[in-house]
């Protein structure tokens, strides 16, 4: 008996397998990228926002300086009112929910959230950030060789 009469060759059935297989892949790979587009949160700096505005459906992040001085509770108690900056461009966002305790006047920000139609940014998570000597409060009354000895245990 031939190979012939015993139904498709071994060299096309290793190509069909391999074609089967790079169209799963590639399958998978699409049903991912399409899963997470709406997953994707874009960094704007107040400057980018002022230039080209964000989809108002959009969720984005919006990174900068919180201005000093704009900081203002409303009378609810749990809402701010903010402007943050890049040097450039302000942009005025409001957040409601409880504030990160790094979260202060002239420190840096993201923002997550999206833009309101009239300019501001409405935020629904704040991530604040620490400038390279920010220390942990449990550390700051730990000599150098203290904190060096905690770090080298956690690792």
């Amino acid at each position: 008996m031939t190979t012939q009469t015993a139904g498709i060759k071994a060299k096309h059935q290793r190509l069909v397998l391999v074609v089967i297989a790079l169209v799963a892949l590639i399958g998978a790979a699409l049903l991912a990228i399409w899963g997470l587009r709406s997953q994707a949160s874009y960094f704007y700096v107040p400057s980018d926002i002022v230039a080209a505005r964000p989809d108002p459906d959009r969720g984005v992040r919006l990174g900068g300086m919180v201005e000093k001085g704009s900081l203002k509770t409303e009378p609810d108690g749990v809402t701010i009112a903010f402007v943050v900056h890049d040097g450039k461009a302000r942009v005025p966002v409001r957040f409601k929910g409880i504030v990160p305790s790094l979260f202060v006047e002239g420190s840096g920000v993201v923002a997550e959230g999206k833009l309101a139609a009239n300019g501001t940014f409405i935020a629904d998570n704040l991530l604040a950030k620490h400038d390279e000597k920010y220390v942990p409060r449990e550390m700051k009354e730990m000599t150098e060789a203290q904190a060096k000895q905690v770090v080298a245990e956690t690792q």
